[in-house]
């Protein structure tokens, strides 16, 4: 299993930004709470579930073990994840 960060640099806010995904639910959860991210800034409204984290976080993640990855790899984790979720395999973990 991996956590992966991309570097996408979304300007927003006066800030980059950039997705924090996992190969699951569970450990998406557990890494972003050791990074220091709130369980509320889950992004699972959408078709990809993600953390969204800004450039310096993205450091630390790395740091931390996290994978870059290009888009491709972070489109199909999230996809992986969406379907655990639609099948009910993670219910009682996202919120």
């Amino acid at each position: 299993m991996a956590v992966y960060v991309d570097s996408e640099g979304i300007r927003w806010r006066g800030k980059e930004w950039c997705h924090l995904v996992a190969d699951s639910i569970e450990e998406l959860h557990d890494f972003a709470a050791r990074l220091g991210l709130q369980r509320r800034w889950f992004q699972n409204k959408g078709r990809y579930p993600h953390y969204d984290v800004t450039m310096t976080v993205r450091s630390r993640a790395l740091l931390m073990g996290a994978v870059d990855a290009d888009r491709a790899t972070l489109i199909a984790c999230c996809r992986r994840v969406r379907a655990d979720i639609l099948l009910g395999r993670t219910q009682a973990l996202l919120f």
